[in-house]
């Protein structure tokens, strides 16, 4: 028998070495939107601690997803109008678009904006007959954007950059000049404030950095026709919309005007996810802003992200099509915070107070987190959180299901084995801030008992497994 060729030989002995399930097929991609804006009102929206009640929307919230696939790994990325969908109607949504097409739910991830002008996501037994079909109405609308998403797969290309955007990001948490700290609602003092107002005589200097880039994540067809964009900035949320209406806020106008700015087709879907911003916010402290107009600061902003995520589509050298998809996910089982003795005690004494005169002397919101140390109490000992991680080629996606302080996802991007590193907050459930444990020594309003919910040192449990995870993927 004559024996094979050398270059044959040589081709074997490459496909024992690389078996051909190691090679990503052809990417393909779809994405859709699917309208979740409430149609029953009055509603009530979540954000802060008094009342916020909408007669009607100004502008629509919408579920908008990406999916994506090589031929061996199907993943979704959902980005949902919302201050933070509650875990369980983050299950029930994922589960519903699995019943549809088959992606496991596992292979999701499902992300809120944090825009303060939405409706309530979840149920109690106290819930009201049109808050129960509006959170039906929200989880078909997840599901089925999912689902379109899916159903709309064609080949496609990807890729990745960022550009800079610092002038609408600021730090909120601030060290204040010596003698002007107030009282906490527990009458102790921090040694930073959260929002603390305008002047030279107040502000010495804020508490940490911020992170200035917009990051996408381009999409194009097999027609190198743009299909779709996934941007992320870390940035909280700007509000200013008009009193007692639902707004998607920046990330809502973003996605309306991205199409432009790309000469898009029709069937474009353009999301911006929000980044790890749990101290970041849209007020310039040291600068006096002009009075705007309601929504003007939210078209200011998206503006100028639509800009920054134009200059970044400008700097992609070329869109890869043969990528490989993986992604990881993860339970981490955290404890919850509770009170001590002494804070029980405080707490029932702030409550059982009657008198005006001696409620006019509490600090500011003293009776609401008094209720909350209280409410501390029922928590079981622990909770399972889910953190993913998700690569696309040489990118890659980490979620986190909270607001999360901004040094943990420069952290992150900074020690991650990839070329580009997005992360996500809010995705898949909202269990409040996400502060470091240096933080947690400052204080301040996002690592209070009631707002931040799990032990001090969790920004360090989670860092430490999707950088672990991130390893795996690369």
């Amino acid at each position: 028998m004559t024996p094979p060729p050398v270059w044959f030989v040589g081709l074997l002995s490459l496909a024992a070495l690389f078996p051909s399930s190691s090679f990503a097929a052809p990417l393909r991609a779809g994405a859709a939107a699917v309208d979740v804006t409430p149609t029953e009102f009055p509603v009530n929206m979540p954000g802060g601690f008094s009342a916020n009640t909408a007669t009607s929307a100004h502008d629509p919230l919408h579920s908008r997803a990406l999916v994506l696939s090589d031929g061996t790994q199907t993943v979704a990325l959902v980005v949902v109008d919302n201050l933070g969908l509650s875990p369980d109607t983050v299950e029930l949504a994922k589960q519903r678009a699995f019943e549809r097409c088959a992606i496991p739910p596992a292979r999701m991830l499902v992300a809120s904006t944090h825009t303060h002008t939405g409706p309530h996501s979840g149920v109690s037994e106290r819930s009201s007959p049109a808050q129960v079909r509006y959170r039906d109405r929200l989880v078909d609308g997840i599901a089925s954007s999912i689902a379109d998403a899916h159903a709309a797969l064609r080949p496609a290309a990807v890729g990745t950059a960022s550009h800079p955007l610092p002038d609408e990001v600021f730090n909120r948490r601030w060290f204040l000049k010596p003698g002007r700290m107030q009282p906490n609602p527990f009458g102790t003092l921090d040694q930073v404030k959260t929002n603390p107002g305008t002047g030279a005589d107040l502000l010495e200097r804020p508490a940490g950095p911020t992170d200035p880039d917009l990051m996408i994540l381009s999409v194009q067809d097999e027609k190198r026709k743009p299909l779709a964009l996934f941007a992320n900035y870390a940035l909280h949320y700007v509000g200013g919309s008009p009193a007692g209406q639902i707004s998607a806020d920046y990330f809502g106008e973003f996605a309306r005007l991205m199409p432009a700015r790309l000469r898009a087709p029709e069937n474009f879907v353009a999301m911006l996810s929000n980044g790890a911003s749990g101290d970041i916010n849209n007020i310039p402290f040291t600068v006096l802003r002009p009075p705007r107009e309601p929504f003007e600061q939210i078209r200011i902003v998206a503006q100028k992200a639509a800009d920054a995520a134009w200059l970044a589509h400008r700097k992609i050298e070329r869109h890869v099509q043969d990528v490989p998809l993986a992604m990881l996910e993860r339970e981490i089982r955290l404890e919850f915070r509770k009170p001590s003795p002494e804070q029980v005690e405080a707490a029932r004494a702030v409550l059982d107070l009657k008198a005006p005169e001696d409620l006019e002397k509490l600090p500011r919101l003293a009776q609401n987190y008094a209720r909350n140390t209280l409410g501390a109490l029922d928590r079981p000992e622990s909770i399972a959180v889910k953190v993913q991680a998700l690569r696309i080629g040489d990118t890659a996606v980490c979620g986190l299901p909270f607001e999360v302080f901004v040094e943990i996802g420069l952290e992150i991007k900074k020690r991650s084995p990839f070329q580009n590193t997005v992360v996500v907050g809010l995705a898949n459930g909202r269990h409040g801030y996400l502060p470091t444990p240096a933080h947690h020594e400052l204080g301040g309003y996002e690592t209070w008992l009631g707002t931040n919910v799990v032990q001090k040192d969790a920004s360090e449990r989670l860092t430490a497994a999707l950088l672990e995870m991130l390893g795996e993927l690369r």
